[in-house]
C-alpha cells in the first residue's frame, strides 16, 4: 500500500494498512481547531512538534463565530480565559466581547502559524492495533472526497459542545411558529414584540431572554431543574476569582456556603422569583455533577420587574400555546431552545474505552482524563472551561514532546 507522506515529501510502504491511499503525519493529529485544539497545537509547536488539525467547519473556533449571539462576553475575567504563551491584549476589557474574544484566537493560530485543514469532517478514528497508528478518515471539500490520515497520536479537540441538544417535547412538531435552538439565534431583533417562549436556564438561557428584553420582547423561561445563580461579581471582584483563591484555603463546603451568603445579600432569594436553588452547593455540584452555576448578567432585575416571567416544566406544546405541569397555559409567538451541547466523540472514535459512550466524556475526571492509551488524548473536556483546557493542552505538548525525543534515540516503536 502507498502511504503519501505530503510533509515530508518521501513515499513509504507499510503492509499494515489496507490498499488505499493515505497521508502520513510525523507529528500528532488534533481533531477540532476550537481553542482546545489551538491551544494544544501551539503548545506542541513552542517544542518543535508539528501537528495538524482537521476542522469539520471553514473557520477556526467554529462554535464562537457561527452558533452563538451577539451580545455574548467571556462571563469570567480574560485573565482565566487566555491561551497558553499568549495573553489577551491589555487594551481589551476585564470580560471581552465575543468578537473580541474571535480576534484573539485568530491572532493567536496566526502567531504560532498554525494552519488547520477545514472542512475535513471525520467520520472515524481508530487505532491500527496491527502497527500502533492511528488511521483518522475523513469527508470534506469541493468533490466531498475521502481522505485517511494516519499517526502515531491522536488528540481529540471536540469539546464539550459539540453538537446541539434536541429536547424532545410533547407537540412541540404542531407549533407554527419558529422553533430554533440558541445556536440559531444571534439576537432579539426579529422577536420585538413577541411572546417567545424560553426552554432552560442555563448561562443561555438567561442571558437570551436579558437580549430579548432589550429589543422589546416579552421572554418568559422555563425553568425545569433546580438551578444556582450567583453575581458575576461580588465586593467588586469576580465571583469566580474569589471562589478559585478560596479554595486553596478552604474545603468546598465552606466556600460554598460563602458563596451562597453573598449571592443572598446581593440577589436576594432566588427561590421566590421561581429559580429554586439545589440542596447541594454551587461549587460542590459543578464538580459531583458538571453543572455550571448561572452567573448573572442583569436577567435577575428583570425577572423581579415581570418584564421576564418564569414558568415550570413544560407539559405539552400546541399550536399558538405551551402547557405547564402547574397547570398554567400562555400564548407564545416563537420558542428558542436553550438547552445546550453535548459531545459528539462515541460518533466517530471507534474501539476505544477512554471515553464514556453515554456522554462523550473522558471516563477519568479532571487532571486526569488528558491522557489515554495508544497515544490517544483529550484537551477540552473538563468541565473547567478554557483554564482547564490550558492545563491539559500543556500536559498533552509535554508528553507527546518526551515521545518524539525517545524515539529520535532509537526507542523500539512497537509497530
Amino acid at each position: 500500500m502507498e502511504f503519501v507522506t505530503e510533509t515530508l515529501g518521501k513515499r513509504v510502504h507499510d503492509p499494515y494498512v489496507e490498499e488505499s491511499r493515505c497521508i502520513l503525519i510525523p507529528g500528532p493529529i488534533i481533531v477540532g481547531s476550537g481553542p482546545s485544539g489551538l491551544a494544544t497545537a501551539a503548545c506542541l509547536k513552542s517544542r518543535g512538534v508539528s501537528s495538524l488539525i482537521l476542522e469539520r467547519s471553514s473557520c477556526i473556533a467554529s462554535l464562537w463565530q457561527l452558533k452563538t449571539y451577539d451580545r455574548l462576553r467571556l462571563h469570567l475575567p480574560k485573565h482565566f480565559c487566555e491561551l497558553p504563551l499568549m495573553p489577551f491584549p491589555s487594551s481589551y476589557p476585564t470580560y471581552p466581547t465575543k468578537q473580541q474574544f474571535v480576534q484573539y484566537l485568530e491572532s493567536y493560530a496566526e502567531h504560532f502559524g498554525l494552519k488547520p485543514v477545514f472542512n475535513q469532517t471525520v467520520e472515524e478514528a481508530k487505532l491500527d492495533r496491527r502497527c500502533g497508528l492511528w488511521r483518522v478518515r475523513t469527508v470534506g471539500g469541493k468533490k466531498e472526497e475521502e481522505t485517511e490520515y494516519v499517526s502515531r497520536w491522536l488528540v481529540v479537540a471536540t469539546g464539550e459542545n459539540a453538537e446541539e441538544v434536541m429536547p424532545e417535547i410533547d407537540g412541540i412538531v404542531d407549533f407554527v411558529g419558529p422553533i430554533l435552538h440558541t445556536s440559531s439565534y444571534k439576537s432579539g431583533e426579529m422577536f420585538r414584540e413577541k411572546k417567545v417562549l424560553v426552554v432552560g436556564c442555563g448561562n443561555s438561557g438567561m442571558e437570551v431572554c436579558l437580549d430579548l428584553c432589550n429589543f422589546n420582547a416579552h421572554p418568559s423561561l422555563v425553568v425545569r431543574d433546580s438551578v444556582h445563580v450567583l453575581p458575576q461579581e461580588m465586593l467588586g471582584l469576580s465571583t469566580f476569582g474569589i471562589s478559585t483563591s478560596l479554595l486553596k484555603w478552604f474545603p468546598v463546603q465552606v466556600v460554598d456556603r460563602f458563596l451562597l451568603h453573598m449571592s443572598r445579600l446581593v440577589l436576594g432569594d432566588t427561590d421566590q422569583l421561581g429559580l429554586v436553588r439545589p440542596k447541594i452547593g454551587p461549587l460542590e455540584r459543578k464538580i459531583k455533577c458538571g453543572k455550571t452555576p448561572v452567573l448573572d448578567v442583569g436577567t435577575l432585575a428583570k425577572i423581579r420587574s415581570g418584564d421576564i416571567k418564569v414558568y415550570p416544566e413544560l407539559k405539552r406544546v400546541m399550536q399558538h400555546s405551551a402547557e405547564f405541569v402547574d397547570g398554567r397555559v400562555d400564548n407564545f409567538d416563537a420558542i428558542i431552545l436553550a438547552t445546550g451541547y453535548k459531545s459528539n466523540v462515541p460518533m466517530w472514535l471507534k474501539g476505544m474505552n477512554m471515553f464514556c459512550e453515554k456522554d462523550g466524556f473522558p471516563r477519568k475526571p479532571f487532571p486526569n482524563g488528558w491522557k489515554g492509551e495508544s497515544g490517544l488524548y483529550a484537551v477540552g473536556f473538563t468541565k473547567l472551561g478554557l483554564l482547564g483546557a490550558a492545563i491539559d493542552a500543556k500536559k498533552i505538548a509535554e508528553d507527546i514532546d518526551v515521545q518524539q525525543n525517545l524515539l529520535a534515540l532509537g526507542r523500539p516503536q512497537h509497530c
